[in-house]
């Protein structure tokens, strides 16, 4: 029986499902998620059917919006089998609303996509997020399977077959201390090679707790694996440099298009960890356990079991609320005295662990790098947000950015603006053969 809705109850919210818990094929260096397993000793890492109904039909009687994101991660799902989705899907159906409408997605490494995976997907229009580190060398160097094996190769086959079958495909390539030193090498493999249109860049941060562990979100040391911000500072610029020069409409990167629509004031950016608050993105474990986020899947950010209380209403407890305020009402002073603030708002609590250059905790780990970018993209976001306010089209900016540096020679006056020579300021932007 559907409970009374909370009157402080989010109309919706994006709950990653993790059919599998940790459960994986592969065994990659930085996941943080294998770990999970500790939590579920003696588990069998598959969700039951009758809690794949509970789930199903609580998750749409707890939106009021006619979409639904029925959202699919691990672990590796795919482990799951085709015909545990096929019964989602008819879940779904039966407890549809008159005019709701599904977005099903499923984020995956792509090994075991085969004709029949992308059929499927195809057929239910799935959104396919696929993980890739970068070309052959950069992607084996973490992402390899339980034997130690590199991975590459068979990704790549996954990627072709949902190719192949017309299946929307977004790319997630998880930075690290070793791709993010090849900028330009990840951006034009992603977008050349692997042909996609759509990408994600995920920044290594695995927190490391005294004895090393990393179970728990505890410690302010990180793994050698992790990346550093000034990498991930100039991997942003350098490869926003190459974007915003020829394929602004074209190729679409997350973290760029959630910062146009920060410039923009939009109240909400797209992108989670650069909204002001969060909270809207639960993760439900194969047993039925919702946690406050996929970052935080610990017992400290246990909101409940929905098979002993309806999702809605851990989804409207104050533990949540709180959770999500607590992104807003603990920055430390050094962010709210920010000039970029409005475009990071922290980024995500996860990674906020260091101490300020006055020495107030909760300092985001990334914040010079993500300082670095903003400070770098800003001339051309005032333009694009200026461009989209007009009620043009945000591309046009490739052509302005081409005429104002056209003819400028390295000594003189940089076009934005800052009253530094061209050459120290934004000679890199001119258009460069990607070859």
């Amino acid at each position: 029986m559907t409970p009374q809705r909370p009157p402080n109850a989010p109309p919706a919210f994006h709950l990653l499902a993790k059919p599998t818990g940790a459960a994986c094929n592969l065994e990659c260096a930085y996941c943080f998620f294998l770990d999970k397993e500790a939590f579920y000793p003696g588990g069998t890492f598959r969700m039951s059917d009758a809690l794949l109904e509970r789930y199903i039909r609580q998750l749409i009687e707890a939106h009021q919006t006619d979409e639904v994101a029925i959202a699919w991660q691990g672990g590796e799902p795919t482990l799951m089998g085709i015909d545990f989705y096929r019964r989602a899907l008819a879940l779904a159906e039966k407890y549809r609303r008159p005019g709701m409408r599904f977005l099903h997605t499923m984020q995956t490494n792509g090994t075991l996509v085969d004709d029949e995976w992308a059929a499927f997907f195809k057929e239910h229009d799935f959104l396919v997020g696929i993980s890739i580190d970068g070309p052959r060398a950069l992607h084996d160097t973490y992402r390899v399977d339980k034997g130690g094996k590199p991975t590459f190769d068979r990704v790549m086959r996954g990627l072709r077959v949902l190719q192949k079958h017309g299946v929307d495909v977004n790319v997630l390539t998880a930075l690290n201390r070793v791709n993010a030193d090849h900028p330009l090498e990840v951006y034009r493999f992603l977008r050349d090679e692997a042909g996609t249109t759509w990408m994600q860049f995920i920044p290594v941060v695995e927190r490391l707790a005294a004895d090393g562990s990393r179970l728990l979100q505890t410690g302010t040391t990180v793994s050698d694996r992790s990346i550093l911000p000034e990498q991930l500072g100039r991997f942003l610029s350098v490869v926003f440099d190459e974007w915003v020069r020829r394929d602004v409409g074209s190729i679409f990167v997350q973290t760029f298009e959630a910062t146009v629509g920060n410039w923009l004031g939009m109240a909400s950016s797209g992108m989670c960890v650069f909204n002001e608050t969060c909270g809207l993105g639960p993760a439900l474990e194969h047993t039925g356990d919702l946690y406050s986020c996929d970052h935080f899947v610990e017992p400290a950010y246990l909101l409940g079991d929905i098979g002993e209380r309806h999702m809605i209403e851990l989804m409207a407890s104050e533990q949540q609320a709180k959770f999500g305020r607590d992104k807003r009402d603990t920055l430390p002073r050094y962010c709210l005295e920010c000039d970029v603030r409005f475009a990071c708002h922290g980024e995500c609590p996860k990674n906020r662990f260091v101490p300020t250059p006055d020495g107030e905790p909760g300092l985001n780990y990334l914040c010079p790098g993500f300082k670095q970018f903003f400070h770098h993209v800003a001339p051309e976001m005032q333009l694009m947000a200026g461009l989209v306010r007009r009620g043009r089209e945000a591309r046009e900016v490739m052509a302005i950015l081409d005429r104002a540096f056209a003819d400028v020679n390295d000594d003189d006056p940089c076009p934005c603006g800052s009253g530094r020579r061209f050459a120290d300021c934004h000679a890199g932007r001119r258009a460069r053969d990607p070859s």
